[in-house]
């Protein structure tokens, strides 16, 4: 170990003067690595990146940030999910029409704030799991198995999957919302809200919120937080989605249940110049050639099934 920290030493030292390959030569160990746990081969390639870019005064891809209000509240028959559709790059909106809610099983679907490759890919590896082990135990996937599986997943990593989830669900304990923070920590709640935009929603809940609503309360009450959000941060926008989830079984997803921003009506107002609309035959056809090219059975590869 200590040749290895004289090693890295030497490597700082001498990183703005040498090149990647330099460096990652520099800290190869000829010693086998140990199985499992998390990687830092690229620690000094990704500080030299970073150094070349202040140097340069470039600027480094982000990753797309979600922004975000979600929401999920339990109501009589049912839970109720809720979310924006806006997706950021920082000051920029990369995605007006994002889907932030995502499925995991036929009777729950969640909701997720954060970063938007981690949400979906965490999501999509969790769904897979319920999915065999549902084929392995002949029997539909509780909402606590995903709700730990999901849990276990970002604690493991320590909060470097950027992932703020709201798990909503019915099964036969009943309906049921959970809260799952990027660092493993979690909530069991009636209502809850998360991302930027989890205040504005959260006072609306605080506010309308009771217990054993009817479903089209709970719809209108989603809606109602949902659009909070969207115009009270800057991270959520564009559109509403809500998703309900039964006691009997059945899912009504809607996408684009609000729209408080429509654009076509705005495009349609716009009136362009005849001049930029090039109509068909402005370009002459000086001449036309047609060539056959005859093919032959001799020409074709017969393969037998």
């Amino acid at each position: 170990w200590k040749g290895k920290i004289k090693t890295l030493v030497k490597s700082y030292n001498k990183i703005n003067n040498s090149t990647m390959s330099e460096v990652t030569e520099s800290i190869k160990s000829n010693e086998p690595s140990a199985v499992g746990g998390f990687s830092f081969d690229n620690v000094h390639r990704n500080r030299m990146i970073e150094n070349l870019a202040k140097d340069s005064n470039s600027v480094l891809p982000q990753a797309t940030k979600t922004g975000t209000t979600i929401v999920g509240l339990v109501y009589k028959d049912g839970v109720v999910l809720g979310a924006d559709t806006r997706a950021t790059n920082d000051t920029e909106v990369a995605e007006k029409n994002c889907e932030k809610i995502h499925y995991l099983a036929p009777n729950m679907y969640c909701c997720g704030a954060g970063t938007a490759a981690d949400t979906e890919m965490t999501t999509k590896m969790i769904s897979s799991q319920l999915e065999l082990l549902r084929m392995n135990t002949h029997s539909p996937s509780r909402v606590v198995t995903a709700f730990t599986l999901l849990k276990r997943k970002l604690f493991q990593y320590q909060g470097h999957i950027s992932a703020a989830l709201v798990l909503g669900g019915c099964d036969i304990n009943g309906p049921h919302v959970y809260q799952i923070y990027p660092h493993g920590s979690t909530g069991k709640l009636p209502y809850t809200t998360m991302g930027s935009g989890s205040l504005a929603a959260m006072s609306v809940f605080e506010q309308g919120w009771r217990e054993n609503m009817a479903e089209n309360e709970a719809v209108e009450l989603v809606r109602r937080s949902i659009l909070a959000g969207v115009f009270n941060d800057l991270g959520s926008g564009s559109n509403c989605d809500t998703c309900v989830i039964r006691m009997d079984g059945t899912v009504a997803y809607n996408r684009g249940d609000v729209t408080p921003n429509p654009v076509q009506p705005l495009r349609d107002g716009i009136s362009h110049s005849s001049k930029l609309s090039i109509s068909a035959g402005t370009t002459p056809i000086l001449s036309t050639k047609h060539q056959r090219f005859p093919v032959t059975l001799a020409d074709v590869d017969v393969v037998e099934a």
